[in-house]
């Protein structure tokens, strides 16, 4: 196949008809694909909200299958690759579930090591690159690296990554490493690029793409100019008090469900708080636990989903319903719950343990050093372990003890940006309450702008003071 009939054949698989800046990035990707292209190659998208990414991803994977040429599709995050793999219509994995295997020793899992690529012409397309860390500690190579070598040991095999610069970059990082040319090029790659800008999702009426636009265009002014938030004009888009805060969300669920509602904030801290008073003032929940609960998993789970068909592991970011509790326990210094929890995108029910501690915890999930004994524990209980058993054996009965796999889970009413970022919902509460002048920046900006992007139908600006118009 000809580089053009493959670029037809890709074409062909969109859901529409291409704006010209989707033919051009095509023919660039179809090129990019082609024995013409050299094999050390990395093709970095840089696409902002509306502007087709998806439905053009899942269109190039369809004609690279057509054609059988291996495809592997990664994400920084679980919940990232799940919602890659349904807009994409093939599977999809976390970047560290494909490229290591371990724990080797660490009792939380932390030591790990790289798997080989053993695949020759395959094209790994990585989306929401964005969020990939570059960051090193005692010497040791970055996510990002070590991606870049996982990869390129393949025989000819090539990178695509996908992202937007605009969004909020990795934790504590000040830009996204994997969005910049310069970053591969230092690792002697040949480097293409392509930024796509003409939207493609959302009508042009969108008040949610207005803002959208306007705070993505706004970023790249010198100074910044003051916050504008435009929602007179628009259906969906919406300024509102606190005050107005219970009847919005009660709407929003009666309209929609609890599933497509979600308040997005900037903390750990303030996620609970709204948690807690969406429990008590909107869904009338008393105890700490209920049926029909919502919980976000906090932390990638492998081993609940091990005797479940088509479940390999339960993703950070996913999103469970309490149908039973069955018991509540305390044990090695933590509270423990065992419940059957209902994975929607999956329409699976796990049998699974969770962390009742985590559910108010203001930490994004349990530290090291907490896991660290709680794996002592377990390993050293004699009720577990009988006393003749090797460390080497208490340790691989560790990677299925019941206890310490637990899963880590939050209420899922509302999240923090970094949490929502790769997912979308109908209805979106984006908290503005408390934001100092003077704290209003490019990582405000960058903040507000993944925020407001994580709406699809309804968005409404909680407090947003004399930022909106």
């Amino acid at each position: 196949m000809t580089v053009d009939e493959f670029a037809a054949s890709v074409t062909a698989n969109l859901p529409y008809s291409p704006n010209k800046q989707q033919e051009l990035l095509i023919g660039a990707l179809s090129r990019f694909c082609s024995s013409a292209s050299p094999s050390d190659s990395v093709f970095i998208i840089n696409g902002y909200a509306g502007t087709g990414k998806t439905s053009l991803t899942g269109a190039l994977v369809k004609s690279l299958v057509s054609v059988r040429r291996p495809v592997v599709l990664l994400a920084p995050t679980g919940r990232a690759a799940k919602v890659f793999s349904a807009h994409a219509g093939h599977p999809a994995y976390t970047i560290h579930r494909k490229i290591y295997r371990g724990p080797t020793g660490d009792l939380t899992g932390g030591n790990t090591m790289m798997q080989r690529n053993t695949l020759s012409n395959a094209v790994f397309i990585v989306d929401e690159a964005s969020m990939i860390d570059d960051s090193t500690s005692e010497g040791n190579t970055s996510l990002l690296e070590d991606l870049v070598e996982y990869v390129f040991t393949g025989d000819n095999c090539r990178l695509i990554l996908i992202g937007d610069v605009a969004q909020l970059p990795p934790v504590g990082s000040t830009d996204s490493p994997a969005m910049s040319a310069a970053t591969f090029k230092r690792l002697g790659l040949h480097v293409s690029r392509a930024t796509i800008t003409d939207t493609a999702r959302q009508a042009a009426d969108s008040g949610i793409l207005r803002n959208a636009t306007w705070l993505r265009r706004a970023m790249l002014v010198d100074p910044l100019p003051t916050p504008r938030l435009v929602t007179d004009g628009y259906d969906d888009v919406h300024a509102i008090e606190g005050d107005d805060l219970v009847d919005v969300i009660g709407e929003c669920y009666r309209a929609d469900g609890a599933g497509e509602t979600i308040v997005v904030t900037r903390s750990n801290k303030r996620a609970t708080a709204f948690n807690l008073g969406i429990r008590t003032r909107i869904l009338d929940l008393e105890e700490e636990l209920c049926k029909g609960e919502r919980l976000l998993v906090a932390k990638n789970n492998y081993m609940w989903s091990a005797k479940i068909k088509e479940l390999d592991f339960i993703a950070n970011g996913d999103v469970g319903v309490v149908t039973a509790i069955h018991s509540v326990e305390e044990r090695y210094g933590f509270r423990f719950a065992n419940i059957t929890l209902n994975l929607p995108d999956r329409d699976t029910d796990v049998e699974c343990r969770i962390f009742l501690d985590t559910l108010t915890d203001e930490s994004s999930s349990i530290d090291r050093e907490k896991m660290q004994q709680l794996a002592e524990a377990c390993m050293a209980d004699p009720e577990r372990n009988s006393p003749d058993l090797s460390w080497e054996q208490r340790l691989r009965r560790l990677r299925t003890d019941p206890y310490f796999n637990a899963l880590q889970v939050k209420y899922a009413y509302a999240v923090t940006c970094h949490k929502a970022q790769g997912a979308q919902w109908a209805n979106v509460v984006v908290d503005l309450g408390g934001i100092a002048p003077e704290s209003r920046g490019l990582d405000f900006y960058r903040w507000l702008y993944t925020a407001t992007s994580r709406a699809t139908r309804r968005l409404f600006f909680l407090n947003p003071g004399e930022m909106a118009e």
